[in-house]
């Protein structure tokens, strides 16, 4: 009697089961990538509440300091030109860039910490902003090539990193320089610039993880020759669609940035609020977002881009005005959180938006040409609100911001798109 010869397990595997492990590598991807976001957005979340101490202490106008965050922002846009040059000539390096963005970040917390020069603090923020922005691109971009189906959901929990870490930074940092005394405990929390060299730790902690966790990954395809990448970003600098959306993304960020800076120095100085009080305000003006982001994301998915981008600029518009009667006590808190549902989260959308209207291959200089156009555009309205800040007092910020956010309402409703097809 002849044995039967043994069954191939390789071939009774069914498709299904041979999907599994791609589909399992997809998440671990999307979650690590996720969470390197949310420890980026960390650090760069906490500056914003080392502002009052860093004005207060150097002496520094309103308009100096919006001046800071916008030289920030000019520089962000700048440096997603390279990054999405090199992530879409340089797919296999993506760790790389990854890797070079955090050590930029916390560089950046080293100057802060042992800067007593205004134009040391402005330059440490400008590499901040450089090196935030050099994740942008390899990220979202690898993204969207994994998700080409659920592009919104991808970046809405990518973006919920973001959250994350902009929620927790505002609180902790809050606790640090303000100390705490509960219980009979009293600790009278550190001073500014250590709290910025603590933030070095993370950081750079996070450089080794991303080499540690791809250590001996067989390379991406590389991906597109210069020639092709040249042509192709020709063609996307006259893609109308991909234009509106660098246009509503840099209204979007020049809302945000202003709204969020000058309630900080709001907050502090005209209310006296403590610094863990204003750390716990910044974190709700985030917190609902956590929720609220992947809700949009896989709204646009279904419903369209368009409408959730438009009625989320208006409400963006609508809770800005509120300030100009909530601006105290329990009232400014709840429109705070309304706020956070919307100011950040819509930001993925737009990012899907873009995405739906790049040619395959051209996702980095995508997402680069969204955020640096956006930046470079944002990077006037700091300056902007701290003259009016100045002049008008908070009032007239709120009313500035609002306008901005009243344009990007409109731009959103009417402005072209790519291959999504609206509900």
């Amino acid at each position: 009697m002849v044995d039967s010869p043994p069954a191939d397990t390789t071939e009774a595997e069914s498709p299904a089961e041979a999907e599994r492990p791609a589909e399992e590598q997809g998440r671990r991807l999307l979650y690590g990538i996720s969470a390197g976001h949310g420890v980026k957005h960390f650090g760069q979340g906490a500056v914003l509440i080392l502002v009052p101490e860093v004005k207060a202490s150097l002496a520094l106008s309103d308009v100096a300091v919006g001046a800071m965050f916008g030289a920030r922002d000019a520089s962000s846009g700048l440096a997603n030109v390279p990054a999405g040059l090199l992530t879409d000539m340089y797919r296999h390096r993506v760790p790389i860039l990854l890797m070079v963005s955090m050590a930029l970040v916390g560089s950046a917390y080293l100057m802060i910490g042992l800067s007593s020069w205004y134009w040391l603090t402005l330059f440490a923020l400008m590499v901040i902003g450089a090196g935030t922005s050099l994740w942008h691109a390899p990220a979202f971009s690898e993204l969207a090539v994994r998700y080409p189906q659920r592009v919104g959901f991808a970046m809405a929990a990518h973006s919920t990193g973001a959250q994350i870490g902009n929620t927790t930074a505002p609180v902790v940092i809050g606790l640090l320089l303000g100390g705490i005394g509960v219980l009979g405990i009293e600790w009278a929390g550190l001073g500014w610039r250590t709290v910025a060299l603590l933030l070095v730790a993370p950081a750079f902690t996070t450089v080794l993880v991303i080499a540690a966790r791809f250590r001996g990954s067989p390379p991406a395809e590389t991906g597109v020759s210069l020639a092709a990448y040249l042509d192709a970003t020709g063609r996307l600098l006259r893609n109308p669609a991909v234009l509106a959306q660098a246009v509503l993304h840099a209204l979007r960020g020049a809302a945000h940035n202003s709204i969020q800076l000058f309630l900080v120095i709001y907050m502090a100085e005209e209310l006296d609020y403590s610094d863990f009080a204003v750390g716990v305000h910044v974190s709700l003006l985030t917190l609902a977002g956590i929720a609220s982001t992947p809700v949009l994301g896989v709204a646009s998915d279904r419903f369209g881009r368009r409408i959730v981008s438009t009625l989320s600029m208006a409400a963006i518009a609508l809770f800005v005005l509120a300030f100009l009667w909530a601006d105290d006590g329990w009232q400014l808190t709840v429109n705070t959180v309304f706020l956070g549902v919307f100011i950040f989260s819509i930001m993925p959308v737009i990012v899907a938006s873009a995405m739906d209207a790049t040619e395959a291959g051209s996702e980095g200089t995508s997402v680069a040409a969204l955020f640096a156009g956006g930046a470079l555009i944002g990077a006037v309205a700091p300056p902007i609100a701290g003259a009016i800040n100045t002049a008008s007092g908070f009032d007239g910020v709120v009313i500035f911001v609002a306008g901005l956010a009243a344009a990007g309402t409109l731009l959103s409703w009417f402005a072209p798109r790519g291959r999504e097809v609206d509900a």
